[in-house]
C-alpha cells in the first residue's frame, strides 16, 4: 500500500475499533452503597442491555466481604450454590426472582450483618464476540435496627365514644437512633372497614400530605397534623363525622438518601392508637298541621317542631321554605324566612316567625294570595360549640311539605261582542265593541284587559285555528300577534279603549282577507301584597262574523288596428279600449304582448312583453332589446280607459300576434293599490306580404386536421336563393362557435363575432393560441386560429344573421341562420417535439465522455504512478516482497 493510502486507513481502523468499544453488553446493579436496616427484606435489581442471542439471559450472583467472591444463586445452573449458602437457599431465605427476559432480583429475607459486603451480577456470554461488560458490583451497608413507634397512652385512650360534632386528639410517637443521615415520615390511617385508609402524612422531606377524602376538611382546619416536642405527633379532628369512626393507627417510615441523591425507604413500622366510636346525632322536624285549606286575604299559620338526643350545650337554626311541587330541591325552592343559630331573624312585613318553646317555631303569613298555594317546607339544623369559641353544624334535615290551597271568592261577569260599524263593500270600514256586563264580586284591586281573535272561513268542515290580533298585559301594554303586526304599524288596524268596560277593534279598510270571525277574551287580574297582578279570570265571547256579499268584477278589453294594410318600414298603430263593472274607482296597467314565432326571445308560453304602462302612468320597457330601436316603441294614455300603441319602421321580423294584457286596481288601505282583475284583449295580427331571399351559410376548409403551432383557415361562406340583391343593400352579423368535443353534447364557446359595421369582438381565450377573424368577399367570412394547440380541436361553425335594406332606406333583419359544424383536429408533431431533446442529449453524452476519458488519462499519468526497484532473484529462494 503506497504511503499516501496508510494514514487514512489508520484513521478508518481507529474509528471502526472505537466503534466496535462503545457498542456491546451492559450490566447494571445500583448505585453503591445501598443502605439496609438489619431485620428488614432487602432487593437488588440486575438487568442486562445491548446483547446478542436468545431474548432471555441467564444471571449469577455471588458475594464478597473484601477476599474472594463466594457463589449464592443462579437463574440456569442448580448446583451453583455454595455450601454456605445452601440452606438459606433452600429456605427461601435468599431467592432470586426473575422480573422480565434481561432483569432478575435477589431478595434476601431477614437481612442480617454478615450479609454487608459486595454482590456480584454476573451474565453468561451469548454475544458473537466479546464487547461491554459481564458483571457489576453493588456495595450493601447494614445497620442497627433504631426505629421506634409507639402510642402515648397517657395522651389518648384504646377506645373512646363521641358523639357527632366532638373533637378529639390522638397522639403517636417516633424516634430513631440509626448511625446514618435518615428522615421519618409519619402517616395516620383509619380502618372503618376492610382496609386501612390514608388519612394525613408529614413526609420525610418535611411536608403535609392529605388524602384526596380529607383534602377539603384538612384546608378548612378541621383535620390537623401537629407535632408536639421532638417525637410526638399529634392527629386533631374538631368536627368528627359518622365517617370519623373506626381504628386508627399510626404509620412510620424510615428514609435514606441513596448514592444517586433519591430518597429511599429502608424500613416501616406502625402501632395502633386508638379504637374512636362516632354517635350520630338523631333529630326529627315535624310540621304539626297536615294540608290544610286557605281563604284569601287570611292568615296562615304553621308550626315546625324540632326534636334531638343532642345533650349538653346546642342551638337550633330552622328555615321555612315553599314550592309549588313537594318533590323541588332547596336549590329550588323559595326561602320565605328563618332564624340562625345565633337567634336572628330574616322575616318580613307580611311574614313573621316567634318562639312557642325551645323547640317549636312559629310561621304566620298574612294577606295570603291565590300564588301562594303549594308546598311549605321547614328544614331546621343543630349546631354545637367548638374549641376555638366558634359553632359547627352538627346535623340537619328537613321536614315533609305541608300542601296549602289558597282558595278565593269567584268573580263573575260576562262578555258581550257587537259590530258598531259592518262593512258592506270592499275597502269599507269595520269596528267591533267588546263590553263587560253584570260584573259581581269584584274588588278595587281587580282590572280587566281583552284579547282579540280571528278565526278564518273554511268551506269545508275543516276547523281553522285561532288566531291572536292582539292582547294586553296586566299594566294594559298592547302586544300584536303576526297576522296584525304590519297592518297595526300602518295604521290599518287600531286597537283601544273606550271606558273602563269597552274595548275596541277598528280595520280601517277591509279586504276579502278579513272576512272571517271575531272574538273577544276578557281577564280579570287581581293585585297581590307583593303588588304584582295574577290573572283570576278568563271569559270569552260569542264570535261577530265579518262578512259581505262579493260581486264579480268584469273588464273587457278591445284591440283596434288603426290602419287596415301596411309595408316593413311604416308605422304600426293600435288602440286598447277598457271598461270594466263592480270596481270602486277603477285604474288600469296596460302590458303589449307579442307572439312571433321567428323570435328568440320568449318566456315559457311564447310570449313577448314588450312595453308597459303602469296604473300611474309610469312607462317602462319590459323585453325590448333592439338597441338600434329603442325608441322605436310609444305607449301612451288617450283616456282614461283608452290607450294607444305604436312601433315605427317595422321589421319583417316584428311580424307576429298582438294584444293588450289590462289589469284593474282599485284604492286599497294605507293609500295602496289592490289588484282587482285581470283581462285580455283579442289578438291584432302584423303580416307582411313579401316574397325576400332565402339565405344559406355553410363553412369549408381544406386543411381539417393540422399540427400544433400551425395555422387553421375556415371560410363562412353565405349564398343567396332567390331575387338578386345589390351587394350595398346587404349586411351580416357573424359570430363563429366551437364545441370542444367529438360529439355536440357540450355547450357552444364564441369564438369571435363580426358586426354589420365590420367591427370585429374577440372572446377571452385561456390559452396561448389567438384567432381572427375577417370579410374576404361581400358573401365570404373566414377565421384564423393562429398558434393551434390541443384546446383549439372540436366542431367549429358560424352563425349568420342578414340585413336587407328595403326600398325605404329601411333596414330588415332577417333571421338567423346557422351551419353545419366542421371537426378540427389538431395533432403534435412527433419529430419536431423529439429533435432539440435528441440533439441536447447526444451533445452532453459526447461531451461527459469525453470529459471521463481524459480524467483517466490524467489518473494513470500522475496519481497512479509507482516506481518499482527489480532486484535479481535466485533460484529456489521466496519472492521478493513486493510481488507477493
Amino acid at each position: 500500500i503506497g504511503s499516501s493510502m496508510v494514514f487514512p486507513m489508520l484513521i478508518v481502523c481507529f474509528l471502526f475499533s472505537h466503534l466496535a468499544l462503545c457498542k456491546g453488553r451492559i450490566v447494571r446493579v445500583p448505585k453503591s452503597p445501598l443502605i439496609r436496616v438489619e431485620g428488614t427484606e432487602t432487593v437488588i435489581p440486575c438487568n442486562v442491555t445491548d446483547y446478542d442471542g436468545p431474548s432471555e439471559q441467564n444471571f449469577d450472583w455471588e458475594f464478597s466481604q473484601g477476599t474472594d467472591f463466594v457463589r449464592i444463586v443462579s437463574t440456569w445452573d442448580l448446583s451453583f450454590t455454595s455450601q454456605q449458602y445452601q440452606k438459606r437457599v433452600d429456605d427461601k431465605e435468599i431467592v432470586l426472582r426473575r422480573s422480565s427476559n434481561n432483569a432478575v432480583e435477589l431478595l434476601i429475607r431477614n437481612i442480617q450483618p454478615v450479609d454487608q459486603g459486595e454482590y456480584k451480577c454476573i451474565t453468561p456470554s451469548t454475544d458473537a464476540t466479546v464487547q461491554g461488560n459481564y458483571d457489576a458490583t453493588v456495595q450493601v451497608k447494614v445497620i442497627a435496627d433504631g426505629l421506634t413507634v409507639r402510642g402515648s397512652k397517657a395522651r389518648s385512650s384504646i377506645s373512646r365514644k363521641l358523639s357527632e360534632g366532638d373533637s378529639f386528639e390522638l397522639y403517636c410517637s417516633a424516634s430513631t437512633t440509626s448511625s446514618e443521615h435518615t428522615h421519618l415520615q409519619v402517616t395516620w390511617e383509619l380502618k372503618n372497614g376492610t382496609a386501612w385508609e390514608e388519612i394525613l402524612s408529614l413526609t420525610h422531606e418535611g411536608k403535609f400530605w392529605s388524602s384526596p377524602e380529607y383534602e377539603e376538611r384538612y384546608l378548612s382546619g378541621e383535620v390537623r397534623l401537629d407535632t408536639v416536642g421532638n417525637d410526638t405527633y399529634r392527629l386533631s379532628v374538631s368536627q368528627a363525622l359518622p365517617m370519623d369512626g373506626g381504628n386508627y393507627r399510626c404509620l412510620v417510615s424510615e428514609w435514606v438518601k441513596g448514592a444517586d441523591s433519591s430518597w429511599q425507604k429502608i424500613q416501616e413500622k406502625n402501632v395502633e392508637v386508638a379504637s374512636v366510636v362516632v354517635q350520630q346525632t338523631a333529630l326529627d322536624v315535624l310540621i304539626t298541621t297536615s294540608n290544610m285549606s286557605v281563604t284569601e286575604r287570611d292568615s296562615l299559620d304553621l308550626t315546625c317542631n324540632i326534636t334531638t338526643d343532642r345533650n349538653g350545650i346546642f342551638q337550633a337554626e330552622v328555615t321555612w321554605y315553599f314550592s309549588q311541587s313537594p318533590d323541588t330541591t332547596l336549590l329550588d325552592a323559595k326561602v320565605l324566612l328563618s332564624v340562625d343559630h345565633d337567634s336572628l331573624v330574616s322575616d318580613s312585613s307580611l311574614i313573621s316567625l316567634s318562639y312557642m318553646d325551645s323547640k317549636s317555631y312559629r310561621m304566620l303569613v298574612r294577606d295570603v294570595g291565590v300564588d301562594e298555594s303549594g308546598y311549605y317546607f321547614c328544614r331546621a339544623a343543630v349546631w354545637a360549640p367548638q374549641n376555638n369559641r366558634g359553632w359547627h353544624k352538627v346535623v340537619e334535615k328537613t321536614s315533609s311539605p305541608v300542601n296549602v290551597v289558597v282558595t278565593t271568592l269567584e268573580l263573575d261577569y260576562q262578555v258581550f261582542l257587537s259590530a258598531s260599524k259592518m262593512p258592506t263593500f270592499s275597502d269599507d270600514p269595520t269596528e267591533l265593541e267588546c263590553r263587560i256586563t253584570n260584573v259581581q264580586n269584584t274588588e278595587a284591586n281587580t282590572r280587566f284587559t281583552v284579547s282579540w281573535y280571528y278565526r278564518m272561513l273554511l268551506l269545508s268542515d275543516d276547523v281553522a285555528t285561532d288566531q291572536l290580533l292582539a292582547t294586553m298585559d296586566a299594566d294594559w301594554t298592547l302586544t300584536v300577534g303576526n297576522r296584525s303586526r304590519q297592518r297595526t304599524q300602518n295604521g290599518e288596524i287600531i286597537f283601544f279603549k273606550q271606558a273602563m268596560d269597552i274595548f275596541s277593534l277598528r280595520i280601517q279598510s277591509t279586504s276579502e282577507a278579513d272576512k272571517g270571525d271575531y272574538y273577544c277574551v276578557v281577564s280579570a287580574w287581581r293585585r297581590h301584597h307583593n303588588n304584582s297582578w295574577v290573572k283570576s279570570k278568563d271569559v270569552t265571547s260569542i264570535p261577530v262574523r265579518v262578512f259581505w256579499e262579493n260581486q264579480d268584477y268584469t273588464l273587457t278589453v278591445e284591440a283596434v288596428k288603426l290602419k287596415p294594410f301596411f309595408v316593413a318600414g311604416h308605422t304600426f298603430e293600435m288602440t286598447c279600449k277598457v271598461s270594466s263593472q263592480n270596481i270602486k274607482t277603477p285604474r288600469y296597467s296596460v302590458l303589449i304582448t307579442a307572439e312571433k314565432s321567428l323570435t328568440g326571445q320568449s318566456n315559457l308560453n311564447g310570449t313577448t312583453r314588450i312595453i308597459s304602462l303602469n296604473q300611474d302612468s309610469v312607462v317602462r320597457l319590459e323585453d325590448w332589446t333592439d338597441q338600434a330601436r329603442v325608441d322605436g316603441v310609444v305607449l301612451e294614455k288617450v283616456r282614461e280607459n283608452e290607450f294607444r300603441y305604436r312601433m315605427y319602421q317595422t321589421q319583417i321580423s316584428d311580424a307576429g300576434l298582438y294584444r293588450c294584457v289590462v289589469t284593474a286596481w282599485s284604492p286599497g288601505g294605507g293609500g295602496m293599490w289592490r289588484e282587482a282583475v285581470n283581462g285580455f284583449s283579442n289578438p291584432i295580427q302584423i303580416d307582411f306580404h313579401t316574397s325576400g331571399p332565402v339565405f344559406n351559410v355553410s363553412v369549408h376548409s381544406d386543411y381539417p386536421t393540422i399540427y400544433q403551432g400551425e395555422l387553421a383557415d375556415l371560410l363562412c361562406i353565405v349564398t343567396i336563393e332567390g331575387a338578386a340583391l345589390e351587394p350595398d343593400d346587404l349586411a351580416f352579423d357573424v359570430s363563429w362557435f366551437a364545441v370542444h368535443s367529438f360529439a355536440l353534447d357540450r355547450p357552444p364557446v364564441l369564438l369571435a363575432s363580426l358586426d354589420r359595421q365590420g367591427i370585429v369582438s374577440q372572446a377571452r381565450r385561456n390559452w396561448s393560441s389567438d384567432v381572427s377573424l375577417e370579410r374576404i368577399s361581400p358573401m365570404e367570412f373566414r377565421l384564423r386560429v393562429h398558434g393551434s394547440e390541443d384546446q383549439d380541436f372540436g366542431n367549429h361553425y358560424c352563425s349568420v344573421t342578414p340585413w336587407v335594406r328595403s326600398a325605404t332606406g329601411v333596414w330588415q333583419r332577417e333571421p338567423e341562420i346557422k351551419s353545419k359544424p366542421i371537426f378540427i383536429s389538431v395533432k403534435m408533431d412527433v419529430l419536431n417535439a423529439l429533435k432539440y431533446p435528441l440533439l441536447i442529449g447526444i451533445g452532453l453524452a459526447t461531451i461527459i465522455g469525453l470529459l471521463s476519458c481524459l480524467i483517466g488519462y490524467c489518473s494513470s499519468q500522475w496519481c497512479c504512478k509507482k516506481e518499482v526497484q527489480e532486484t535479481r532473484r535466485e533460484r529456489r529462494r521466496l519472492m521478493s516482497m513486493e510481488m507477493d
